[in-house]
């Protein structure tokens, strides 16, 4: 018999091809990038051949790669229909995949809503920047923030708000740096970032800076935490409402200089032959009313088609 390789390493391999994303793969199996990147390298040692090469910032399956990623995708489709066939009848569940800022800031105190909305359906949050595969049944929906959804027969999304991004900073960093007056002031002071610079250059851009130098400072990955970083002091970060809301109503935060540029949306997605089912249904103005306590073009509701 063919001696398998070590199932960890397959399930990082297919998640990595699934995911396009080492880091998105290490937060859905719960470990961390250095770790999927071990389980690729001893996979492609043990097996002789490269399956993922380099591409940009990340990583690309090769030709040998995309082959064999979709005979072990198959194969953890029966694994995952195999698990499902034997388990015996359980709770009826809605698995929801979130982005973690808006989970643990707006969604989180007012998850009793949506129970007493539910009852007797067992609710899943799960705060994750990686987007479930709703074809396979990894959630019944995910929210989502999206410059712009792409169209799809298979699933719908109904975009939820559009909230206006800003700077912000505290007190204390303000003092520090009073002249911050203009937005070209902010490229001489501290940057947080989340995954990249890319958020700041693009908001850079939507407010008229022509060319944008490029940018320095912490790359935090989450908004959550760069707006954390921003409260204790150490720099400015983007944010908006439903990050930074009860922060700036506290005076813990300070909107720096003022500005009126969207970089996307919030957005429900869910598979289209389940758009009408009242879990969803429920989830849906669950959301709805969690976001809608902002005024004015800062919030308001679209229907559309989209793909994860």
């Amino acid at each position: 018999m063919i001696r398998l390789p070590s199932l960890s390493a397959l399930r990082a391999f297919e998640a990595v091809g699934r995911t396009k994303s080492v880091r998105a793969a290490g937060e859905e199996l719960s470990v961390s990038p250095t770790v999927v990147s071990r389980h690729l390298q001893n996979l492609q040692a043990e097996l002789g051949v490269d399956l993922v090469e380099p591409r940009g910032r990340g990583l690309a399956l090769t030709p040998a790669g995309e082959a064999f990623h979709e005979q072990v995708a198959q194969a953890f489709d029966l694994l995952r229909q195999a698990v499902r066939n034997v388990r015996p009848a359980h709770r009826e569940s809605l698995n929801v995949w979130c982005m973690p800022g808006i989970a643990n800031r707006r969604l989180l105190p007012r998850l009793p809503e949506l129970q007493d909305r539910l009852e007797g359906v067992e609710i899943i949050l799960q705060p994750t920047l990686s987007r479930p595969d709703l074809s396979r049944d990894e959630a019944d929906a995910e929210i989502v923030y999206l410059r712009e959804p792409e169209p799809s027969r298979h699933l719908r999304s109904e975009l939820i708000a559009r909230p206006r991004v800003f700077p912000v900073a505290s007190p204390a960093f303000l003092a520090r740096y009073p002249r911050l007056k203009a937005p070209s002031d902010l490229l001489a002071v501290p940057l947080i970032h989340e995954e990249s610079t890319e958020q700041w250059e693009e908001w850079f851009r939507s407010i008229g800076l022509a060319a944008v130098p490029p940018l320095r400072g912490p790359r935090l990955w989450h908004a959550h935490l760069a707006v954390e970083a921003a409260r204790l002091g150490q720099g400015v970060a983007l944010a908006n409402r439903f990050l930074a809301g009860e922060d700036l109503a506290a005076g813990r935060l300070v909107e720096v200089v003022s500005s009126d540029v969207r970089l996307g949306g919030y957005y429900l997605v869910a598979p289209t032959g389940r758009w009408r089912d009242p879990a969803i249904g429920a989830l849906r103005n669950w959301v709805k009313s969690s976001l809608s306590d902002e005024t004015g073009t800062d919030a308001f509701n679209a229907s559309v088609t989209t793909n994860s």
